[in-house]
């Protein structure tokens, strides 16, 4: 949870104070190597996350795809696209940080962390967040990831310091990543939630309700 939500959104905060505040000519001289290195980041990160087999891992190599979005918008160099890029901090933290959450509280319950041993999870409270916030990292449309995602779409097409050919390779790439996202996302909630297995029981476990204990098995392969 400290690595998604702050420690990874250092580096775009320290963009913004530092590059941008108080060395904004060197900012205007490196902003296009920012817009490279954002570019090879969203599609390497996006398609490391699809190999991951640990969910943890698969949640780390997301984020770190969307923080390309953040850096690429700061490279932008338009107030819009700055807001933009903020508000993007803003969410993707809190949207990270609970992802991480809900994983580890998922560990806690089934004793799990890779994606091929689950199935079948049947947590309602885990499976109604888990899936809201995948929602609202894919950028559905009504959530906070659209917004912010819509408004660095428009600051790179609207942007004057570069070419017409370069801010479509940057578009393309963008849409290339905003297509492996729900690949990535939505196949990790279906091994999940939606992948049902037969197996004899072995762990046994407590969990704690709001009122008692209750005695409660699940059933996985070991």
């Amino acid at each position: 949870m400290l690595l998604a939500g702050i420690l990874l959104k250092m580096r775009p905060y320290g963009l913004v104070r530092i590059n941008m505040k108080l060395l904004p000519p060197a900012h205007l001289m490196f902003s296009p190597w920012l817009m490279v290195v954002g570019t090879i980041q969203i599609i390497y990160a996006a398609s490391t996350s699809l190999g991951q087999r640990n969910l943890k891992n698969r949640i780390d190599y997301s984020s770190v795809s969307h923080i390309s979005f953040i850096i690429i918008d700061i490279g932008s160099i338009t107030d819009l696209g700055l807001n933009g890029a903020i508000l993007q901090i803003i969410s993707h933290g809190f949207i990270s940080a609970t992802r991480f959450f809900l994983a580890v509280t998922s560990y806690d319950r089934i004793r799990l962390v890779y994606l091929d041993q689950m199935g079948g999870i049947s947590i309602p409270k885990i499976f109604t967040m888990f899936t809201i916030l995948s929602m609202a990292s894919l950028a559905l449309s009504g959530m906070s990831g659209f917004v912010a995602e819509l408004i660095i779409f428009l600051r790179i097409i609207t942007s004057p310091k570069y070419f017409l050919i370069s801010k479509n390779l940057i578009i393309f790439v963008m849409t290339i990543r905003m297509i492996l996202t729900p690949i990535y996302l939505l196949s990790m909630s279906r091994k999940m939630f939606y992948r049902y297995k037969l197996i004899n029981a072995k762990t046994f476990f407590f969990i704690l309700d709001h009122e008692s204990y209750f005695f409660q098995s699940i059933f996985f392969y070991p």
